[in-house]
């Protein structure tokens, strides 16, 4: 059977990936959507021959119905299950026969906008304002999500919206199962919404450092013999990694996250006043632990959307200490100073994580270099867009235009955490030929200089260090035991 030509052009591009497939018929709707733990391999497969003259008549059928085809590359088989299935719910195509039990995987919900928020599980995502985390594929992963976050932060499991004295009266939550007590003021309102906080941004996989809490108590209880205890820790930490692994597998597709960033994008220039509305949005982070290995990033979104491509790095060189506003100031300076020089299109907003003393220093260094753009600044506390001279703005909850800049935000401070982490780590690494006899600064330097980089010397035999410049067999012993 011979394939339309552009059928033939995208069969050739297929990429050995995880995936979502979605198949075509003659009006361009979409009539059959599925998954592929390759897609290289499975979407091939549709159009051999020996497929279209072996198989069943309903394949045959969907076969020759086929005119075009688009595929969405995913991380892992997990997210393409999970997307497959979303996908069949939104377009409902004529050819597949799963999902119309309508099953759905379990999700967690939490209402920010209440005096009290608590988790709870769920399985429909509506527009109603929550906060929602998942779907999870195991409802055992979900469940030891919801009850780790409710000990480990506190959180209260009680009915009541607004729990009072007499509500703890007939409650023992706070003894045997670590609630917080806002009820009775044992923590303030504001302290525990950022329990609250601190549990939203474990599900979302921001603090790793939970689960491996729930290591070391695994390892220690194991230290001790209590096997059966160690046994539980362990069987929740896997459950728990699961869980946060799929905190958002599902991903949207292109039409739907273009339909709702067009509307994100809408509301935050009518917020802002904006002459018109912000399409390219670029913004800032810095990390630093007490001024040490201070970077910024830059993360860029065009209509709504992250573009890695359009990411930057900074090194921070001419401030010293913890300043972040001055480190801010370098970064946005270093950047339109170089697309100014460039000619390179500017963006409709520059937006930097902070208040309004990282604000007006991003501001003042924007004037130097002679460019105008809308800044505004972000503010942790209340996610409130910070403006200089004018009143702080804070959008609404469940505001599209609030999700898409708090989302751009938190991409700059992962993509900022990760390369701050990246230097650290690597000067631990190297830190360690330090501590070798006979090893001082020039000679590392031409180690790193002849191996290319640490892991390369790390990894290197005993000849091939004897090899190196200025390296005898005794040096080589030396480094090779001491980083071995």
């Amino acid at each position: 059977m011979q394939w339309p030509e552009n059928i033939r052009k995208k069969l050739k591009e297929l990429p050995d990936a995880p995936g979502v497939y979605l198949m075509r018929g003659r009006t361009g709707g979409i009539i059959y959507v599925g998954k592929a733990a390759s897609l290289h391999k499975r979407v091939q497969s549709y159009f051999r021959e020996s497929t279209y003259y072996k198989a069943e008549p309903k394949l045959r059928g969907l076969i020759r119905s086929i005119t075009d085809f688009d595929v969405l590359v995913l991380r892992t088989d997990a997210e393409a299950v999970l997307t497959e299935g979303k996908l069949i719910k939104e377009y409902k195509p004529r050819y597949n026969t799963m999902f119309k039990d309508d099953k759905r995987f379990p999700l967690l919900r939490v209402y920010l906008n209440k005096p009290f928020p608590k988790f709870e599980l769920c399985r429909i995502d509506k527009n109603d304002g929550g906060t929602y985390f998942g779907p999870y594929t195991s409802g055992l992963a979900a469940r030891a999500a919801l009850e780790f976050v409710e000990r480990r932060f506190g959180i209260r499991q009680c009915r009541p919206e607004r729990p009072d004295t007499e509500t703890w009266k007939h409650c023992h939550n706070d003894i045997i199962r670590q609630c917080a007590a806002p009820c009775i003021g044992k923590v303030t309102p504001e302290e525990y919404l950022e329990r609250v906080q601190t549990a939203c941004a474990f599900l979302r996989g921001e603090r790793p450092e939970f689960i491996k809490e729930v290591r070391a108590q695994m390892e220690a209880a194991a230290e001790k013999h209590r096997f059966e205890e160690a046994a539980a820790l362990r069987d929740m930490m896997f459950l728990l990694t699961r869980a946060v692994k799929e905190r958002a597998l599902v991903r949207k597709t292109g039409k739907m996250l273009l339909d709702e960033s067009g509307i994100g994008i809408k509301e935050l220039g009518d917020a802002l006043e904006l002459a018109r509305p912000p399409r390219v949005i670029e913004c800032f982070d810095i990390s630093n632990i007490s001024g040490t290995y201070a970077v910024a990033s830059m993360v860029t979104a065009v209509d709504g959307i992250p573009v890695p491509q359009r990411y930057r790095r900074f090194r921070i060189k001419t401030v010293e200490g913890s300043d972040d506003p001055r480190m801010m100031a370098e970064a946005v300076r270093r950047r339109y100073s170089r697309l100014k020089e460039e000619q390179g299109a500017m963006p409709d907003l520059v937006v930097v994580d902070g208040g309004i003393t990282q604000l007006r220093a991003a501001r003042a260094a924007l004037a130097e270099t002679g460019v105008e753009i809308p800044i505004v600044g972000l503010a942790k506390q209340f996610e409130e867009i910070v403006r200089d001279g004018l009143p702080g703005l804070r959008l609404p909850r469940d505001s599209k235009a609030l999700r898409m800049v708090t989302g751009l935000r938190d991409e700059a401070h992962r993509f900022a955490i990760s390369y701050h982490r990246r230097l650290r780590s690597q000067r631990i690494r190297e830190s360690a030929l330090d501590e070798i006899q006979n090893i001082g600064k020039k000679k590392k330097e031409l180690l790193l200089k002849h191996f290319g980089s640490f892991e390369r010397l790390r990894k290197a035999s005993l000849e091939e260090l004897c090899a190196a410049p200025g390296v005898g067999l005794k040096t080589a012993e030396l480094i090779k035991h001491a980083l071995e």
